[in-house]
């Protein structure tokens, strides 16, 4: 295990607080998780169960019984998309994730706006699946979904406050209970088939009268932003690259890894509760606690709930600690005024960015009480408007004064980020446009911060550190 790589600190001692461009060199975080322990951590940022039973019944509204054709095409392009994530996260191992690899690779404005757009994500991602746990606490207690969603984030932030290691164990048990729930009803929707592997290819939805309606393919297209969310958390081992031992191996190995396990985690149940579900109607309203407990019986079916309600809080905290990183390496960087990037910049006596903490986790309870349906659409948007700045980046990464750094490579390059940046866009022109005037507004935003304060501070301001022992 490797200590903090600028600053070495004792166990149990804190850390001094110092600016994050010390005399003594930029601060870095302690190198001290492998892959078991990165792709335990990954694949709770994933959170397969929770995104199951919270995020996948809101696209069997819209979606029917074509909803796991979607999520397997999504699933598709985010081979496209973690190849992207593999090469440059191991070209680029920093805590900032897609904002380090994208400025370094094509500019500062680039790597500003995929920062604003990651900061978007990781902002309102914990609390939309946090909102679900209300819903799998019903059997035991009936709360409402903002106020336990708030107090799931309270709790996550807590935890986050912690040293990584010992998350990595905390999110592992929690993992198992949520992938054993995923698997209770894959088996019980198989076991209970009502229609054939046909009505996975022919969608159809069932009307607010109740008669039913085909799924055209234009509604498959607009759902794949949601079917692209459903598996993002695979990126959570770029944030965690920098502390990662062997990043250049592990980074790749973790990410590709994620992405296979969590899909089949979330894909093989919505196949199976697709055939087994007693009608369209049940289906369309995605009712998935309603269907086990008919599939079994109540036991069975609190069982499963409170599997989820586990498996939420998990993903709260993993996520928690993924999105203060991001801040911590935004004020180590100097993305904001001085007396910020300070703040931001501190750890605590376990490691911990603390105080980046605290900021991604009180805004987090907060937005609990935000319109959900905003909340899913702006995320669509910047996720993949996120991932369109990637592939542009993965497009770069060989270029003059880069191809020859240490990395492990993707295969079908250029092939692959070219195909992705066309279908990435179309996905986008394909949304609705409340959410890209939304995410647009927040990104012009953005845009004349650059401008007026990071710009003209191009010395100063925003200057992307690379961990000592990863810069070529």
């Amino acid at each position: 295990m490797t200590d903090m790589l600028s600053q070495p600190v004792t166990s149990g001692t804190a850390p001094a607080e110092a600016d994050p461009h010390s005399q003594d060199g930029p601060r870095t975080l302690k190198r001290s998780i492998g892959v078991v322990g990165g792709t335990l951590l990954t694949l709770s940022c994933v959170t397969p169960a929770s995104t199951l039973f919270v995020v996948v019944p809101d696209l069997f509204g819209d979606l029917g019984s074509a909803t796991a054709l979607t999520i397997a095409i999504g699933s598709l392009l985010c081979i496209a998309v973690a190849f992207c994530y593999s090469e440059l996260g191991t070209m680029i191992p920093s805590a900032g994730g897609e904002y380090a690899m994208v400025t370094t690779l094509t500019g500062r404005l680039a790597g500003w706006l995929v920062f604003v757009l990651s900061l978007l994500v990781v902002m309102i991602v914990p609390p939309v699946i946090a909102m679900g746990t209300a819903d799998y606490l019903a059997p035991l207690v009936h709360i409402p979904a903002e106020a336990a969603g708030a107090g799931v984030m309270v709790l996550a932030t807590l935890a986050g406050l912690l040293d990584l290691r010992a998350n990595a164990w905390i999110t592992g048990v929690f993992l198992v209970l949520e992938v054993i729930a995923a698997a209770v009803v894959a088996v019980l929707g198989f076991a209970h088939t009502e229609r054939g592997a046909g009505s996975l290819i022919h969608g159809v939805v069932a009307s607010d009268s109740g008669a039913s309606r085909p799924v055209t393919a234009m509604l498959v297209v607009s759902g794949l932003a949601i079917a692209l969310f459903i598996t993002q958390g695979f990126s959570t081992a770029v944030y965690l690259s920098e502390e990662m031992e062997n990043p250049r191996r592990n980074v790749a190995r973790t990410v590709l890894a994620t992405l296979a396990i969590s899909t089949a985690v979330i894909l093989v149940p919505v196949v199976a509760i697709t055939m087994g579900a007693p009608d369209l109607a049940a289906l369309t309203s995605g009712d998935i606690s309603g269907m086990v407990t008919a599939w079994s019986n109540s036991a069975v079916g609190t069982f499963v709930s409170l599997c989820v309600a586990l498996a939420i809080i998990n993903a709260g905290i993993v996520m928690v600690i993924q999105n203060s990183r991001v801040l911590f390496a935004s004020a180590r960087d100097k993305a904001w005024p001085e007396p910020v990037n300070n703040a931001l910049a501190r750890l605590g006596r376990f490691g911990s960015p603390w105080v980046a903490t605290l900021v991604v986790g009180v805004p987090g309870a907060a937005l609990c009480f935000v319109n959900l349906d905003t909340l899913y659409g702006v995320t669509g948007v910047s996720v993949t408007g996120m991932y369109l700045l990637v592939a542009v980046a993965a497009l770069a990464a060989r270029r003059t004064g880069h191809k020859d750094l240490p990395a492990w490579r993707m295969p079908l390059w250029p092939a692959m980020p070219v195909t992705l940046i066309a279908v990435l866009v179309y996905i986008l022109s394909q949304q609705e446009a409340t959410y890209l005037l939304w995410t647009g507004g927040i990104m012009a935003a953005a845009t004349l911060y650059w401008a007026f304060y990071l710009r003209p501070r191009r010395t100063t301001r925003w200057l992307v550190t690379l961990p000592e022992d990863a810069r070529p």
